[in-house]
């Protein structure tokens, strides 16, 4: 019988990721996902695994890059600047073909910003964030549950993969509390690592790296990388229909506002007004091909984010022109409200 709790989105993330296998943690403090951090180092300790306090973001993601080049389940999190500190060591580890997990409760910028939930990293996260030819599978959490269960998931597809995945939450959902059912199985097998950087005693040894100066070495990794994301696509898209079966109206919104579309839609919904919502779950790689068989089917969709506008891009890309697409969002930290969203969609109607 599952075990229940009540906890807040970061905590429950970090007991998700003990629960999921995770060997060693390396952070650096930063609001909103300070308790992420402290969590760990309570119980990371008492398990007898590693936690260490980096000097730096910078410090960390490199502790991460030695840790999982030995076949260690690693992880570390941060919030957004903290996050812009750690993509040249990101690069590095997609480029080495190394899996990890990275967190992201997401705060308003840009720059220092405040410590108030924001979607503004959208971008980053789907789209590389640090240099060259790569992605992350990017989870978008909308509850506590989803926090414990990404968490735990993460380690999995990162192995299945060898690829960083990142769990792309905000202050919001970090912050807040909620109850949940703990993850009661053993943590997901260990793929094989013949890879791993764990001595060379009888065997050939191995090299991990993402640096090559021989013609044409890079192009090769880089084509073993495309290969593999083409797999991800393939695979893993994850998004939720709610109320969308006879929807003539679409909203589309991940996380902190998919949680605020939901009662919009019942809203509608007692009016007799044919309006769903479509949740991407993985942002990358991103429901397209659901949202543009939606778009053959709707007559207008809108777009819900905390930033100016970020999802929207490749809403529009996947939708290709064939219905209206409109925005509405607030910046810098600011949550629309349920009413905001409603009043917004219903000139829209």
């Amino acid at each position: 019988m599952s075990e229940q709790a009540f906890m807040t989105g970061n905590d429950a993330l970090a007991e998700g990721a003990i629960r999921g296998g995770c060997d060693c943690y390396f952070g650096y403090p930063i609001t909103p996902q300070n308790e992420l951090t402290a969590y760990m180092a309570k119980e990371m300790t008492a398990k007898e695994r590693v936690f260490i306090q980096a000097e730096s973001e910078v410090a960390a993601i490199n502790m991460v890059y030695g840790a999982a080049a030995t076949g260690k389940r690693a992880m570390t999190s941060s919030s957004s600047p903290g996050i812009s500190l750690k993509q040249e060591g990101l690069s590095y580890i997609a480029g080495a073909r190394l899996p990890m997990l990275i967190v992201n409760v997401q705060r308003g910028g840009p720059g220092l910003g405040s410590i108030d939930p924001s979607q503004a990293d959208y971008f980053q996260a789907v789209k590389g964030g640090g240099h060259g030819d790569y992605h992350l599978i990017v989870l978008a959490p909308a509850s506590v549950q989803e926090m414990h269960d990404f968490a735990v998931e993460g380690f999995a597809l990162a192995e299945k993969y060898r690829t960083p995945v990142m769990i792309l939450s905000d202050g919001r959902i970090g912050q807040m509390m909620e109850p949940l059912k703990l993850w009661d199985k053993e943590a997901p097998a260990a793929i094989a690592k013949n890879w791993a950087l764990t001595g060379a005693k009888g065997r050939e040894r191995n090299v991990i790296r993402s640096f090559f100066n021989i013609i044409g070495a890079l192009e090769e990794n880089n084509r073993i990388l495309q290969e593999g994301y083409k797999e991800i696509v393939k695979n893993e898209v994850r998004y939720e229909e709610y109320m969308m079966d006879d929807a003539e109206v679409m909203l589309i919104a991940y996380g902190t506002t998919a949680r605020l579309c939901r009662d919009v839609v019942r809203a509608f919904r007692k009016e007799g007004k044919k309006v769903g919502l479509l949740r991407p779950i993985s942002l990358w790689p991103f429901p397209s091909d659901v949202i543009a068989e939606y778009a053959e089917k709707v007559k207008l969709a809108m777009v819900v984010e905390m930033s100016a506008g970020q999802m929207i891009e490749d809403v529009r890309l996947a939708c290709n022109g064939v219905i209206p697409i409109e925005f509405c969002g607030r910046t810098g930290g600011g949550v629309p409200s349920i009413d905001q969203i409603y009043t917004e969609l219903l000139k829209l109607l």
